[in-house]
């Protein structure tokens, strides 16, 4: 477990994974941590959840991974709206999926449901702590001040990361085998490790606010004359965001804009004036678009806007920023229990690095779209054809709602026949148990954070079965029959990842010990 001394006036803690950052990517990766068995303190100068009114929605793959882990009850049911956008052409999101649509939750929502679970499961929260410097340390580092080597299960004594951080009540040492920036798109983690983040600053900017007292028309994406206008109303609240062509992203220095720059601005692009209303939140975000070279410096990764800065267009950066710590927290977990190699972190970077770079891809384009002036407007006009076009539209939802992600799962070694669930997350079907009993749903097998070998021959598979017997400690075998006219395919099984995502698929063992190597580590018996 996590160790809390004194040493003098500093406490001193030693853990597994230090996260710094408790937004929604944070707080996910920290439940991920614990749920596979590792120790995690997270660090966070805010006092609690965020209570600024910042991303609103949850795609269909954020959803899907909430369902998961068995999170959404806590959220009820949630506004659903099936239409989105790219660029500001309307877009119907709707695709295969248990949750299609987007899904209006605000973000302190998502951080308060987070907090609650990662608490539960044992991570240590320490808000009002503020990083100040951090230091990798090389194997056999760590000795304290009597000479004594090794700090314990998470401290340094094997190589690690020895973090300084100011806490409420005095200085604060923490030692672990890893530390995750999840600490946004100004990250001190980032700015400390001196991580190469190439790409763009802002050059235009969007400014929104928060407004009780006033009664505008609901606007979605309009385009006028002078700029871009987008207004809505919920329990007597109206969020405006407004841009004016032609004019460029202010020199901030970190400042938020006054509430009268964006009536002036919005009195410019729409003619009305809504200075009388009262501001709730005020705020400016530019199209800076920036990528971290690596996701993974030695004992350091990173992810959420740490790793990536983007406009939040089609409210996909919060659910990116998630989807990363999704993808690292069971690896990262199984590499400090000691059942997977260091090259299995290395696989992080490649897959989430790629799905950032295509959505920072896809985001440069809306830009363009969204803020571009009236030469823009052909290239809107062909778009709105392209996407009555079912095989377009559902290319671009797929990639907007994280539905159409498919990673490469056998490595450039591996050369297979290709099954069209490879890569893929598992569909949410039903599934009707081989020994009787009630139908259980795909997405109930993956709760525990586990691996899941899952046969849909019904016969219970014993070629598999002895195959996977070893990992047994890592990865659930599950013999059921897959529900008439459901998206799986009958007589084959599945390897399923913690994370969701089919690493193998056959209908006999040839190949399987090799991908429950590649993702699951070492034979049990060998650990």
């Amino acid at each position: 477990m996590t160790t809390d001394h004194q040493d003098t006036d500093t406490t001193i803690l030693d853990t597994d994974v230090l996260v710094v950052g408790a937004g929604p990517a944070g707080l996910m990766l920290a439940t991920e941590l614990r749920l596979g068995g590792a120790e995690v303190v997270v660090v966070d100068q805010r006092p609690g959840p965020t209570t600024e009114s910042r991303a609103s929605t949850l795609h269909a793959r954020t959803m899907e991974i909430l369902d998961s882990r068995g999170l959404l009850d806590e959220l009820g049911t949630p506004p659903c709206e099936p239409r989105g956008h790219f660029g500001g052409v309307p877009l119907d999101l709707t695709l295969p999926s248990s949750h299609p649509g987007q899904w209006k939750v605000a973000q302190t929502r998502t951080e308060e449901l987070l907090q609650r679970r990662a608490a539960v499961l044992g991570a240590d929260l320490r808000r009002r702590h503020q990083l100040l410097s951090l230091e990798e340390k090389s194997e056999g580092a760590g000795r304290d001040e009597a000479g004594r080597g090794g700090v314990g299960r998470g401290g340094v004594g094997r190589g690690g990361v020895e973090a300084e951080a100011i806490g409420p009540y005095g200085p604060v040492r923490i030692r672990a085998r890893y530390l995750v920036g999840c600490d946004g798109e100004d990250s001190t983690v980032r700015r400390l490790v001196r991580a190469p983040f190439p790409g763009r600053d802002a050059a235009r900017e969007l400014l929104r606010a928060d407004v009780s007292g006033v009664e505008v028309a609901d606007r979605r994406f309009q385009r006028l004359e002078h700029g871009l206008a987008i207004a809505a109303t919920r329990e007597g609240v109206t969020r405006v965001m407004v841009h004016e062509f032609g004019r460029p992203a202010a020199e901030r220095d970190g400042a938020e804009p006054d509430f009268a720059e964006v009536t002036d601005v919005w009195k410019r692009v729409t003619g009305e004036d809504i200075s009388q209303g009262t501001p709730l939140w005020v705020n400016a975000f530019g199209d800076a678009n920036r990528q971290l070279a690596h996701y993974r410096h030695g004992r350091v990764l990173f992810a959420g806007d740490a790793a990536h800065r983007q406009m939040p267009s089609g409210g996909q950066a919060l659910n990116l920023g998630v989807q990363d710590a999704f993808n690292l927290g069971w690896k990262l977990a199984a590499v400090v229990r000691g059942s997977a190699g260091e090259d299995l972190l290395d696989t992080y970077h490649a897959e989430r690095h790629t799905v950032g770079r295509q959505v920072l891809a896809n985001i440069r384009a809306q830009v363009e779209l969204l803020l571009g002036g009236p030469e823009v407007e052909p290239a809107r006009a062909l778009l709105t054809e392209l996407v009555a076009l079912d095989g377009v539209r559902q290319h671009l939802a797929g990639m907007i709602s994280g539905l159409g992600i498919r990673y490469d799962v056998e490595g450039p070694e591996i050369h297979s026949d290709e099954h069209p669930l490879l890569g893929r997350r598992l569909p949410d079907a039903w599934l009707e148990p081989a020994e009787g009993g009630a139908r259980r749903r795909t997405t109930e097998l993956l709760r525990t954070g586990r691996g899941l070998l899952l046969s849909l021959d019904g016969d219970g598979a014993p070629a598999l079965r002895a195959t996977a017997a070893p990992w047994s400690d890592r990865v659930a075998f599950v013999a059921d029959r897959p529900a008439a006219g459901g998206p799986l395919p009958a007589g084959q099984a599945l390897l399923v990842r913690p994370d969701g995502y089919v690493a193998w698929a056959g209908s006999g063992p040839a190949g399987l010990a090799r991908a429950l190597t590649r993702w699951f580590g070492t034979l049990a018996a060998d650990d």
